[in-house]
């Protein structure tokens, strides 16, 4: 009779289910799944903005028992971070719906892989009336071991990557994901040490794989630029990113399984000169440029003159191709997008004839896809590069206008005896320039949410594709002809940087006329920038010499990027207002460089490198006395903490950070310090001391909502909250002031600070004292630190506080209910 009671009560949940989903989400959105067979789960219109209002409801059941399901989330996750209160996607252990929550998620960081510890699992998700993002997907199937694995995050300094079971082979239909996600300032570099995956034999060019490949990504995975695709047992080449993220994407099919890869991967820290130089050879020379990213339109039939040999310096020959004509060229992938500045070039001399070859003049071609390519122009013709006069010395040609470009072509246009070339690139990452760190669009990081556009001329054009190279279309605004200065594209960066450069892009797809999808071409030649802290005052960069709004110079190609750089500014919202554009209309991808305000990357006085998130609060050193502060004595950092000590039974320690002209304590939020404490602890305040008014400067800010917090504890350990103020958004110092009871026994004060999520932001304290003179009816600042949590609660709960910590102190219990 149980059985039968369980199975009812199941079909009947089985049955709202699908009525649910059937009438309000439609039958994409929820619906009954088996498990038996590995599948997808996404948010209505995964990867674009899921809609308002959704109420989406999966069951997934494994067909044995004993059997557990196994949730993948891919990397590319977006939905509403407001707590989770509004948006949200939640997993339950089981069928019911009181079943154990196993999670419930929003932000931007992917949940790690969730497992069942039985046949079921239930997922639902919601969405509100606003704010929405791209959601989310993930991969169900039967848990095994190793499957826990195809998706994970990876934070620490370094570390190994496999495929799942590895060094045994790898399991069919995989689709993994692995993100590897740096702090700011630090690059990531990857080494392959073992790699052996199911080849195509018919395989006709690098990276045309077939059935088993691995996907190299610089940022998110398919939101960013696909720097390589790799499969068979030749090793790939070792990989470093600037960008903070690079991920993997590993796919099988369900035929023959190798032994899979393992690779290494390290963080450094980027050391940023101010004395800056973009002239660094690239790596033909030295090898750094592998004979795999070095290609041609031809080679000389004996496989004596091959692309590899066209490295400056080269003892053997150099690259020929099968004929001497100009439509013949030589092609550099260098893997990310870079600045070009000057190329070397250099003939050779035929070992086996003895006779010279080498190139007069020759054009550059370069491209940020290997698809789309400019010709390097002189004005307005086509620039003629003056090469050698002999097969053995360098010349050097640097670039007047340097171009940013992944990919580099040279064609030869006139030689002597025959083209031979040997050569190097010279040039730099964009990164290397000091404050010049990508903002996040081209990698992904930045989300759709935080590009926004004055309109859109279609979904396949909106803000969200306005992401530099990673995009393969572009914005384009509803009018085909607007006005000079009418329509804008505004990224909110989600914190206040200091921003010093946008990088442009034209794009395709929009048709100039109708709004179809044709091979539109379009790019904008003049634009203003403007910026705010809030999105409501706004700023435009100005000219120096006249004081006017500043047309900076766009692009000329709606492929080939063009960097523009201006004055240091504090921002958090950037707009680009097109002020004159090519004739397909406006089209346009952005990036925008910059770096974190100065007080945040601020080093201490020791010369110790900057270190990873998990190590950064456990290895500062703080010097603490034993000393009470003085009467109205104020504690800046600069020596010690001035009696105060560091709470080292809480998760996470108070930073100091040292400058010429300020000190004070930092908790700096980071994926390691999501709904972790740090405590600053006060010395013993004897009986009968106060009242006194606390006051202390503090900053709180980002979208990690940062909570500041002022307590009192006695000598019993109780704690009573005097002050406490959350998600406030300044980046100035502003003043905290609370009362302190005089109370019949000891106690200390409790400074407390955390953070909701692991996303951007900081919270900042400094210049502590407790005053005796202060009036205190001027001791409760600011009022949002002592507004009421829920109804019925006195206004000022710093007062009402103070009266509940000295009824404790003296053993009485007091209720706060109204008679």
């Amino acid at each position: 009779m149980d059985l039968v009671s369980s199975w009812a009560g199941f079909l009947l949940l089985l049955c709202h289910v699908a009525r649910r989903a059937r009438a309000e989400n439609g039958p994409e959105c929820g619906g009954l799944l088996d498990a038996s067979k590995a599948g997808y789960i996404t948010s209505p219109g995964y990867p674009l903005e899921y809609p308002p209002h959704q109420n989406c409801h999966w069951i997934i059941r494994a067909p044995e028992p004993s059997q557990r399901i196994v949730l993948n989330f891919n990397p590319h996750f977006e939905i509403e971070r407001l707590d989770c209160r509004y948006d949200f996607i939640e997993i339950r252990d089981g069928i019911s719906e009181s079943a154990d929550v196993l999670g419930r998620h929003c932000s931007n960081i992917a949940p790690a892989p969730i497992i069942s510890s039985g046949p079921s699992l239930q997922i639902r998700f919601v969405s509100d009336y606003a704010h929405q993002g791209a959601g989310f997907s993930l991969r169900y199937e039967i848990y095994k071991t190793g499957s826990e694995f195809c998706f994970r995050n990876f934070t620490s300094p370094s570390g190994m990557i496999e495929s799942p079971g590895f060094p045994d082979k790898y399991p069919h239909n995989l689709e993994c994901s692995y993100m590897i996600i740096a702090p700011p300032h630090m690059d990531i570099t990857l080494t392959f040490l073992t790699f052996d995956l199911e080849n195509d034999p018919l395989m006709v060019g690098e990276g045309d794989c077939k059935y088993d490949w691995l996907e190299v990504w610089d940022g998110l995975p398919q939101a960013s630029p696909l720097i390589g695709r790799y499969c068979g047992t030749k090793i790939p080449p070792e990989i470093q990113s600037s960008s903070g993220l690079l991920s993997l994407s590993f796919h099988t099919d369900m035929a023959v399984a190798k032994d899979g890869f393992s690779a290494r991967y390290n963080m450094t820290h980027k050391e940023v000169a101010d004395s800056f130089h973009c002239n660094m050879a690239f790596g033909m020379e030295s090898g750094k440029i592998n004979d795999d990213q070095i290609t041609a339109s031809t080679t000389f039939y004996d496989n004596r003159w091959l692309p590899r040999q066209a490295r400056l310096n080269n003892e053997d020959n150099a690259w020929t191709p099968s004929e001497d004509s100009n439509k013949e060229y030589i092609q550099v992938d260098l893997h990310f997008l870079k600045v070009l500045n000057g190329i070397a070039t250099q003939g050779a001399v035929s070992k086996e004839t003895q006779k010279a070859y080498y190139v007069t003049t020759f054009k550059l071609e370069v491209s940020t896809n290997g698809v789309d390519w400019m010709v390097y122009r002189h004005g307005k013709n086509h620039k003629i590069f003056h090469a050698n006069t002999d097969p053995a010395e360098v010349v050097l040609n640097r670039i007047q206008q340097p171009v940013l470009a992944r990919f580099v072509r040279i064609r030869p246009q006139t030689w002597k005896n025959g083209i031979a070339l040997r050569f190097e690139l010279y040039g730099c990452q964009i990164t290397d320039a000091p404050c010049s760190d990508l903002q996040g669009l081209m990698s992904g990081l930045l989300p759709d949410a935080q590009i926004s556009a004055s309109s859109s001329r279609d979904v396949v054009w909106n803000p969200g594709t306005a992401r530099l190279v990673a995009s393969r279309s572009g914005w384009f605004p509803a009018p085909t002809q607007p006005l000079a200065g009418e329509e804008w594209l505004q990224v909110d960066l989600g914190v206040p940087k200091i921003i010093r450069g946008v990088i442009t892009q034209g794009a395709r797809g929009g048709d100039a006329g109708t709004g179809t999808a044709t091979d539109n071409r379009a790019f904008v030649r003049k634009y203003k920038v403007a910026h705010s802290l809030n999105g409501k005052d706004w700023t435009f960069i100005t000219d120096s010499r006249t004081s006017l709004p500043k047309i900076f110079e766009g692009n000329t190609h709606y492929d080939t990027p063009e960097l523009r750089h201006f004055e240091e500014t504090a921002v958090q919202f950037v707009r680009l207002y097109p002020e004159r554009w090519s004739p397909g209309g406006i089209g346009m991808r952005v990036e925008i460089l910059g770096c974190d305000l100065p007080e945040i990357s601020t080093p201490a006085d020791t010369a110790t490198p900057t270190l990873p998130p998990n190590a950064e609060t456990t290895a500062v050193p703080l010097v603490t006395t034993a000393t009470s502060p003085s009467p109205d004595g104020v504690c800046d950092f600069d020596q010690s903490l001035c009696g105060w000590t560091l709470d080292s039974s809480a998760p996470l320690l108070w930073s100091m950070h040292r400058h010429e002209t300020n000190s004070y304590l930092s908790l700096d939020a980071s994926l390691k310090t999501e709904m972790q404490r740090a405590r600053l602890v006060s010395p013993v305040i004897a009986a009968d001391s106060g009242p006194l008014c606390l006051l202390f400067s503090y900053q709180l800010w980002g979208d990690a909502q940062g909570h500041l917090r002022v307590l009192l504890r006695d000598d019993e350990n109780d704690e009573t909250v005097l002050w406490a103020l959350k998600d406030e958004q300044s980046i100035v110092w502003n003043e905290g002031r609370t009362i302190l009871p005089r109370s019949p026994k000891d106690f200390q004060v409790v400074m407390e600070g955390f953070f909701v999520h692991g996303t951007a932001g900081h919270i900042w304290i400094n210049n502590i004292r407790m005053s005796a003179s202060s009036p205190l009816k001027e001791c409760t600042q600011p009022i949002a630190a002592f507004s009421p949590e829920s109804p019925g609660e006195p206004h000022f709960p710093s007062v009402w506080s103070c009266f509940l910590f000295v009824m404790h102190q003296l053993g009485v219990s007091y209720s706060a209910k109204a008679d």
